[in-house]
Formats: structure tokens, sequence, C-alpha cells
């Protein structure tokens, strides 16, 4: 169950940073994590290692320009490439098909490949997607991912924290969400390369229809959270494209007040739906 760490140079030359632990048990395909803007490979499953002990073969990697991934070559930051990085990442394992399970931009990176190349993905695990191809980005929003990364670039973590709107979370997660951007911001050894990215991947898109999705045809879940715990991933996004995927599942939180924690925050639970999903994907593993 010990990680074994990797580097590789994806196609344009960015080194990736990521590790490798556990194995798939009884033929299951590999699970690949994959983490939202500003974060790192940790923050996905919170640093759960029940997938390993369950004896699931995980890769989790750092996106370009994340975590100790270098800053990405020629400043590409675009969903094209985050898609090619993990194809990458895939090949270098030796890894045919794999359950992908990512959030916010790791999401929308696992469907971008699900999409241009449906052989390699066995089934998927979408967490708080935020990306609504019916509608354009306006310019505020583009306005406020420049202030996150003006903010990060002059500022570090706080400076981000700083730059950050609170206003739409409620007020009893707010101390739990500044906690959580604190320490994810300062995990990146290339600080200035996540400001990069905050400024290029919000004008970057996936996909460009929600019809596309429809092409879907492995086990799919989406976890989405609830709005006045996490507006920056609405509820409506998840819901649609769960509705967009066949036979996809929806899995959202109870709703409560005070709000209580997502379920995308809940490293372990996570994990089981991860699991879950990996058995799904077996049978038609098995028959490759």
């Amino acid at each position: 169950m010990d990680a074994a760490p990797f580097s590789l140079n994806a196609g344009d030359g960015t080194t990736l940073s990521g590790e490798r632990s556990g194995e798939s048990p009884g033929g299951a395909p590999a699970v690949v994590l994959l983490h939202g803007l500003t974060a790192t490979r940790r923050y996905v499953v919170m640093g759960s290692r029940s997938l390993q002990r369950s004896g699931h073969d995980v890769i989790a990697y750092d996106a370009r320009g994340h975590g100790a991934s270098s800053p990405a070559a020629g400043g590409d930051y675009s969903y094209g490439r985050l898609a090619a990085d993990l194809t990458d990442v895939l090949d270098a394992a030796g890894v045919e098909r794999a359950v992908l399970a990512g959030a916010s931009m790791g999401a929308q990176t696992a469907v971008r490949l699900a999409l241009e190349q449906p052989g390699r993905v066995a089934g998927l695990v979408l967490i708080t997607p935020a990306f609504d191809p019916r509608r354009e980005t306006t310019e505020a929003e583009l306005a406020h991912w420049d202030a996150l990364a003006s903010g990060l670039r002059e500022g570090g973590a706080e400076g981000f924290v700083a730059a950050y709107d609170l206003t739409g979370v409620s007020e009893s997660m707010r101390e739990t969400v500044t906690t959580v951007l604190r320490q994810r911001l300062s995990a990146h050894e290339h600080p200035e390369a996540v400001a990069d990215a905050l400024e290029a991947v919000p004008r970057s898109r996936p996909f460009e229809s929600m019809e596309e999705l429809e092409a879907i045809a492995v086990p799919t879940v989406v976890v989405a959270s609830r709005d006045d715990v996490d507006p920056g991933h609405p509820l409506a996004v998840g819901e649609a494209w769960a509705k967009a995927i066949p036979g996809a599942r929806l899995l959202v939180e109870e709703e409560s007040v005070p709000p209580r924690s997502p379920i995308a925050w809940q490293g372990g639970q996570l994990s089981r739906v991860i699991a879950e999903v990996a058995a799904q994907a077996l049978p038609a593993a098995a028959q490759r």
C-alpha cells in the first residue's frame, strides 16, 4: 500500500508529479484521482486511504502548475491539454482503461477524455462539476477569477483568501472554507503558475453542449453540493450533468439547517462511491 512517487514529461514538456499505490482487486480497473483548480492531488478524497486499503490501484497526480508539478510549458492550461496530460499519465502507467474520479476542474477533464477517447474510461465519479455549456462565462465572472489570480500573485495564500467571495457561503461554514483555502493554497511549489491557471482555465471549455454528455456509456455518479455551502459549484449544474448522462446517479447530501458538510468533502464516503463505480465497471473491464 506504500505510495510509489512518479514524475513524467507530458507531451509538451511539462513535468507532472504524482503517486501510485495499491492494486486492482480481481482485475478491476485502476482509479485515477483528478483534483480541482487551485487544489492538489490530496484534495479529491481528502487524504483518505480506504481505496488502497481495499486493494484498489490508485493513481493521483498534480495537474500542471499545481502542487509539485511544473508550470505549463507555453502557458497552456486548456482542457484539451489537461485531457492530454491525463492520457500521458495513463500511458506511462500502462493503464488502458480507468475509473476517473475528478473534482470540479478534474470532473471536467475526466468528461473531456470520456468524450474524446471513450475506450480509455471504465467509469466516472464527477464531483461538483461547475461548467454549464448552456451559458457563456460573464465578464464579471472572469474578472473574479482574475482578481483571485492577482491576490495569489501579490499576497500568496492570504491574498487569495482576501479576494475570495464568501458571501454566498453559509455563515456556519465560512471558517471551515477559509481554513481549507489556506491549507491548499499553501501546498503549491509554483504559486505563480496556479495564478496563471486561475486566469486560463475558466476561459477554456471542456465540451460545447450538454447533449454531448448523452454519448457517455459507462457507470457514472455525479456528486453535487448544495449552494449554501458551495455556491461556486451550483447544484443545478450537477443535476443537469446527471440528467444528461445516461444512467448516471446523482448524489447530494440531505438538506439541513445549519447545513451539513457536503459529501464532496468527505474522503471516506467518496472513496466508497468510487469503489462502487469500479465494481460496476469490472464486468466491462473483464470482457476486454
